[in-house]
């Protein structure tokens, strides 16, 4: 260390010091809760757009909302699927047509942020048709890439 800098330390009293610390500390706390938020905001869009496919009986519409990759899990009632268009080909054998598929309706129950580029979501589900209202939970992991959110991990009962 430079004798320069070992003088700027013993002559920058503690009091000065600790509460530029301080402030440094919140404002990368407050622009992690500005990220956190913008995160949150985007995530719950792209579930109501979701929703919204869901609802006009548009599975691929639905699906936008899913990473599109072989490293898609869904763990649903029918077990592990593997990748988007797995899951893709289940969700059209199980929900042939519009009657089938009723109108969706999520309800969030907890946003988490899991670091910068995951959160987790866990919300219920509850589809109505003619005939009956299924419904459950559901667990995702949603990923960022770039500026966009996907779900990467869904585990719905």
């Amino acid at each position: 260390m430079s004798r320069e800098c070992i003088c700027l330390v013993y002559f920058y009293p503690m009091k000065t010091i600790l509460p530029l610390l301080a402030s440094l500390f919140l404002v990368a706390c407050h622009s992690s809760n500005q990220l956190d938020m913008k995160a949150e905001e985007k995530i719950r869009t792209v579930l109501a757009e979701q929703q919204e496919c869901w609802n006009k009986g548009d599975i691929d519409c639905f699906m936008q909302g899913y990473w599109n990759s072989d490293s898609l899990r869904f763990i649903g009632k029918s077990g592990v699927n593997y990748g988007w268009q797995a899951t893709l080909d289940n969700y059209k054998k199980s929900y042939p047509d519009k009657a089938a598929m009723g109108s969706l309706y999520f309800e969030l129950l907890n946003l988490e942020p899991l670091g910068t580029e995951h959160f987790l979501v866990t919300g219920k589900w509850k589809l109505i048709r003619e005939a009956d209202e299924p419904n459950g939970l559901f667990t995702l992991i949603w990923k960022r890439f770039g500026n966009e959110w996907k779900i990467i991990y869904d585990h719905s009962s």
